[in-house]
């Protein structure tokens, strides 16, 4: 059975099922139909559900080539063109008609009809095809769509479709609905895989393609690469094999005109070569490909939640990825199948690539709730895969700071672009610069082969050299926005430039050098091509890539300081912090403008606070030593002397903070002159009488010589002097607390010592005999008297050779 049975040209393995599944919808709410690769579920299951609901058919596919593709062949067989009862709808794209019931279209689109009329009004039944993909807009349109029916829809039909869906938990999801399987219809395939190889992956394909025309296969290659860099390496690698064996080698990915990949996926006389990232996964047979090389590779979009700029990896494909892959090999005849990795890489893949919802930026899933009449929160709704917890906070954050609410929500949510060009083209229309913003916009969404990391520059070129597929997109952006076509509108730059800041408000970028720019998110970038020529920028396209040591910006756009602080005054903060400055030697005041932490200005201030810069400037004495400012020794002899008498050792850093606090520049150079007379001002401060008794600076000897008393921490007190000053003295002195004996240095002529000791009495009669002898020696203009406790050896002293007093 099929939808038209006039008009069908070939029996699909679905066919058979078709009465059972119209009999399952007739019964249930929802269904889940599991149907293997080229089973015919996505083009003969939508047309046969318009004989059982009322109003129309809406089909999500998780792209656009599929939805026209789907749309062109239902229409094939019903024996109509396009835009007839079969229709579709995508990005800047369509064919529909007042007669249309049944819509081919992506998911994005089918987001904007839900904000606009949330009980869909005149749809009988929903299907969403290739459901495995696990898009974010597909997730969120099953939970939309079960809210939906739960809550003012009863009637509404919801059907999912994949080859590899794992369908009991979206059977559950729906509320325990049936689930059905429809065998495919595929040939025989067979699955090769190769050894791990050294080559670059462009040399791998060619030496896969070489291998199947020597085998002598006559059927259409399709090659399955991560992105259309893969792409266009081996369309120029494969050239001139192409040109041998009369391949005509075309690509296909998301980015190329709707021409472009009809001519990929269309039919050909001549056998072709299809380089092509994961949009041929899934959906419509190519027909003739019955060769697949699959190089088990993916570009996957992702969201660093370090940096807040979306990263693009390439990674493995899942099982169920390959195995989808490996089907577009079987659908019209045997094929083949060669896999550019082990069987022993293939086992050990996921089963299922991880949910988009898990993985992406959740602003324009945010956005969609906040733009639904009434608003709606993610608690709101029921999830089948619930949204990661802190990249919807994070999302959340952004549409507050774009002021993304209520009916902001809704005008941003008018627009088919990311949530920032959204709210670009809003504050451009205010300043009159819409014009400027749809070819800004257009640019950016579309991307293209641009050359230039300037925005105002790449716009220029674009008018030089259009674009047809950014031309598109900016004309369906002129006629949502109001705007007829012609020239721009504004004399000027800065109405646009403005309205891109109001879009990336968080994407403030300043120079650092060269082309590195620091971001006022935090961390470095670095600037493609050559370097910015202004100093402050906007960031409209960066990626945060493994590849690199820092995110690489793609496009930026020039700003004023003086926008940020007019239009986002709270978030510009002056901070008065203080500076060291180490070449003039003195603390400094600076003053610092400051938007999210990025430093806009600062200025210096000669009369910083007193307080705090007398605390600096004592800290950077002492990181620097007290020795550049006071006699170390002294300090240390001080503070050692103070803690012997049992005083409070004198803090010298409060004492210099304290000296400082009266200075003008607060330099080294003035404290220098400062600390002339510090150490008596400290001193002065202690317990005078106390310290002079028990821990006295001097000490006179019996000779009469004056002699400074040494305190270390930990260690008795100690005095040197030359030996002939201690004639006279049968014992040492003794200072403290606790009468603690003196250490004695006794010097030589040399003022080396010859003794240590704290008994001077034991030194006298036991070791002064053989010393003497020995000093005589060395030394016979100085008196050594046998007795040196006598009076006479006292008097000889006073007269000795060198003796100063």
């Amino acid at each position: 059975m099929c939808a038209a049975p006039s008009t069908c040209k070939l029996h699909l393995p679905v066919d058979d099922l078709l009465l059972e599944i119209v009999a399952a919808i007739r019964s249930s709410h929802a269904l889940v139909l599991q149907a293997e690769p080229g089973a015919g579920k996505t083009t003969r299951v939508p047309p046969a559900l318009l004989d059982v609901v009322p109003g129309d058919v809406i089909v999500l596919e998780p792209r656009r080539l599929p939805a026209r593709m789907a749309a062109r062949r239902v229409a094939q067989e019903m024996g109509e063109d396009v835009g007839g009862t079969v229709g579709y709808q995508v990005r800047f794209d369509e064919k529909v008609s007042g007669k249309t019931r049944l819509r081919f279209v992506t998911e994005g689109i089918f987001l904007r009809r839900l904000i606009a009329d949330p009980a869909l009004r005149g749809v009988g039944a929903v299907v969403l095809d290739e459901f495995h993909e696990r898009h974010l807009d597909g997730d969120l349109a099953l939970a939309l769509l079960r809210r939906v029916q739960q809550t003012s829809r009863s009637d509404l039909k919801i059907v999912v479709m994949s080859a590899t869906l794992d369908a009991e938990p979206v059977a559950e999801f729906l509320g325990g609905c049936p689930v059905m399987d429809a065998p495919g219809r595929m040939f025989p395939v067979t699955i090769a895989y190769m050894p791990q190889a050294s080559e670059p992956l462009h040399t791998q394909v060619r030496m896969a393609v070489q291998r199947l025309m020597r085998e002598g296969h006559s059927g259409h290659i399709l090659v399955f690469l991560p992105g259309a860099a893969e792409i266009r390496r081996a369309m120029r690698e494969c050239e001139g094999l192409a040109q041998s064996y009369d391949l005509l080698t075309l690509p296909l990915h998301g980015d190329l005109s709707p021409a472009e990949q009809d001519r990929a996926v269309g039919p050909s006389t001549q056998q072709k070569l299809i380089l092509s990232t994961n949009v041929a996964e899934s959906s419509v047979t190519v027909e003739g490909v019955t060769a697949v090389i699959d190089s088990g590779l993916a570009r996957i979009a992702s969201h660093s939640p370090w940096t807040g700029l979306p990263t693009l990896e390439i990674k493995r494909i899942s099982k169920a990825s390959a195995k989808q892959r490996a089907g577009r090999a079987g659908r019209t005849a045997p094929g083949q199948v060669l896999r550019l990795y082990s069987e022993m890489d293939f086992s050990q893949r996921a089963e299922h690539d991880v949910p988009e919802i898990l993985r992406s930026e959740l602003s324009e899933l945010a956005l969609t709730l906040r733009a639904m009449q009434p608003a709606l929160r993610a608690e709101d709704i029921a999830w089948l895969t619930p949204p990661d917890a802190a990249a919807l906070s994070q999302a959340e954050g952004l549409l507050d700071r774009l002021g993304a609410q209520d009916e902001m929500a809704r005008q941003l949510a008018r627009y088919p672009l990311p949530v920032r060009l959204a709210r670009m083209m809003v504050a451009a229309q205010d300043r009159g610069a819409t014009a400027e913003a749809a070819a800004a916009a257009a640019l950016l969404s579309v991307g293209g082969n641009v050359e230039r990391n300037d925005l105002l520059a790449a716009m220029d070129a674009q008018v030089a050299q259009p674009d047809p597929k950014v031309r598109q997109t900016e004309q369906q952006l002129r006629r949502i926005a109001g705007v007829a076509a012609g020239a721009r509108h504004s004399s000027s730059d800065e109405p646009l430039l403005l309205s891109v800041l109001q879009g990336f408000p968080d994407r403030v970028a300043r120079k650092r050098h060269g082309k590195e720019m620091l971001l006022g998110a935090g961390g470095s970038a670095e600037v493609q091509g050559d370097a910015l020529p202004y100093e402050f920028a906007i960031v409209m396209d960066a990626e945060d890539r493994s590849d690199r040591p820092l995110p690489l910006v793609r496009m930026a756009s020039r700003i004023e300081p003086d926008w940020l602080i007019d239009l986002f005054p709270d978030r510009v903060k002056e901070e008065e912090t203080l500076m060291w400055n180490r070449n003039a030697e003195r603390v400094e005041a600076v003053t610092s403008l400051r938007y999210d932490g990025l430093l806009l200005q600062e200025w210096r201030d000669a009369r910083p606070d007193a307080e705090s810069a007398a605390k600096l400037l004592a800290e950077q004495a002492m990181a620097a030593g007290v020795g550049r400012f006071l006699d170390a020794e002294a300090v240390e002899n001080l503070q050692a002397r103070a803690a012997f008498a049992g005083l409070a050792t004198p803090n010298v850093q409060q004492e210099l903070e304290e000296l400082c606090v009266g200075l003008n520049r607060f330099s080294f150079e003035e404290l220098r002159r400062a600390t002339e007379n510090l150490l008596p001002m400290i001193e002065s401060r202690l317990d005078s009488q106390r310290l002079r008794e028990l821990a006295p600076a001097t000490l006179k000897l019996k000779a009469g010589r004056q002699v400074k008393v040494h305190y270390e921490t930990g260690k008795p007190p100690w005095v040197a002097s030359r030996m002939q000053d201690f004639f006279g003295m049968d014992d040492g002195p003794r200072v403290g607390p606790e009468r603690t004996p003196v250490v004695m240095h006794l010097l030589g002529p040399n003022q080396r010592a010859v003794q240590t000791t704290a008994d001077l009495r034991g030194f006298w009669q036991r070791l002064y005999p053989e010393v003497r002898r020995e000093l005589m020696r060395r030394y016979p203009r100085h008196k050594w008297p046998e007795n040196p406790l006598s009076a006479e050896a006292v008097e000889e002293a006073k007269h000795q050779p060198g003796r100063r007093s």
